[in-house]
């Protein structure tokens, strides 16, 4: 998908017929965030006076048919058309707004999912960040590995013996002991309310000279780990930083804007479920102001651990979320072509727009800049509480 998507290009291919949560902002006298919805003839629904938050929703029993039964009764503001065409930087702050459409769920995200972002941690971890060293070791370590890691299964007795190997060999790293090992990587992408929805400007930390957008599925997970969607999300990835030390994972990950989500999340209902994930394709496109243009795709087929085990690993009696949280699947796109100097391989330059697309969930596009330049986050879940509280939405449902 290389069209802009300020427009419904932006929705699923079927989106008259899915059903969709997200979050706008409404502006007027109580401006506000809200929890919305789509109806098949395109009007947007506010759905703040049924329940305020979109994890709200999330925890009913029957998440999609809530918002189904729901929307005819609530109040109308306006057109999707019209609400993605002011989806952007220099929006009308007279106008609604999209927003990310998660607001009290944690933001975790699961890493090393896919071999062949497996490969390329190692080779981030062996470089120590200079993006000189890639192709060398790459081809080294694939060399070493082969086709070894496509068809394991992490935490198997083929792992186990795949590692022995690997460490004779002085080429383990960590970053194999979490792809292929008993244990998932799973970690907090940022905190509640810091994520930028569609359109927003995506921000990277201004000393990183190696990064990449990371182009994923993200499921929306209740309390009780129930997952009730999908929706698709950039966790932008600074290489130099996190390959320099994986203690600056924190760094390399958490910066004001460098989390995407949106724009809505698909409920799973009859015509759209966990299976429709795991045959999800996501395609990423980035277009330079340069010229540049990459394009690749990531087939959730190609992923090493279910998204289901995934959400076990992500929660149970040590890790609870009283709000729900969004996961992060993880991404097999790498981008490896030189966009510069030969051996450089590929970074972002400023204003380049990213648009992260799957059929069945629609895209996600946002501009880059870096995290001192990109709006400061400043709404945040106290902030939501005051909100709610003056728009007198505060109540028991």
């Amino acid at each position: 998908m290389t069209a802009r998507t300020t427009s419904l290009a932006a929705l699923p291919s079927d989106w008259r017929s899915a059903t969709l949560l997200g979050r706008a902002w409404i502006p007027g006298n109580l401006a506000g965030p809200s929890p919305i919805t789509v109806r098949p003839d395109g009007t947007v629904i506010d759905l703040a006076a049924i329940r305020p938050t979109v994890s709200m929703f999330l925890e009913q029993d029957d998440a999609a048919a809530a918002v189904r039964t729901l929307a005819p009764n609530s109040r109308a503001i306006g057109s999707i058309d019209d609400l993605l065409s002011n989806s952007r930087p220099d929006f009308d702050e007279a106008k609604p707004r999209l927003l990310a459409p998660c607001d009290l769920q944690a933001v975790k995200a699961a890493g090393v999912t896919f071999v062949a972002s497996t490969l390329e941690r190692v080779i981030e971890e062996q470089a120590r960040g200079d993006a000189s060293r890639a192709e060398a070791i790459r081809a080294r370590l694939t060399g070493i590995l082969g086709d070894n890691l496509a068809s394991l299964r992490p935490g198997s007795e083929e792992a186990a013996h795949i590692k022995q190997v690997l460490v004779e060999q002085g080429a383990w790293s960590q970053y194999l002991e979490v792809g292929i090992g008993p244990d998932a990587e799973i970690f907090t992408k940022t905190q509640p309310m810091a994520s930028v929805g569609h359109g927003a400007l995506i921000g990277l930390h201004p000393k990183s000279t190696w990064n990449n957008p990371e182009p994923e599925i993200v499921l929306a997970v209740d309390s009780r780990a129930r997952i009730r969607g999908a929706t698709l999300g950039n966790d932008v990835n600074l290489r130099d930083f996190e390959g320099r030390s994986a203690l600056l994972l924190g760094k390399a990950k958490d910066n004001n804007a460098s989390c995407a989500i949106g724009p809505f999340i698909r409920l799973f209902d009859e015509d759209f479920t966990l299976d429709d994930v795991r045959r999800a394709e996501i395609v990423l496109d980035v277009h330079g102001a340069d010229g540049f243009h990459l394009q690749g795709k990531s087939s959730m087929a190609k992923i090493s651990r279910d998204p289901a085990e995934l959400v076990e690993q992500a929660t149970g009696s040590n890790h609870q979320y009283p709000d729900g949280f969004m996961l992060f699947l993880g991404t097999m796109f790498a981008p490896v072509e030189d966009r510069g100097a030969p051996g450089m391989g590929f970074t972002h330059k400023h204003d380049d727009r990213v648009i992260i697309s799957a059929a069945r969930l629609g895209a996600i596009e946002n501009r880059v800049t870096t995290s001192d330049r990109a709006p400061p986050w400043t709404f945040g879940a106290g902030e939501l509480m005051r909100n709610l509280a003056a728009r007198n939405l505060l109540r028991t449902h």
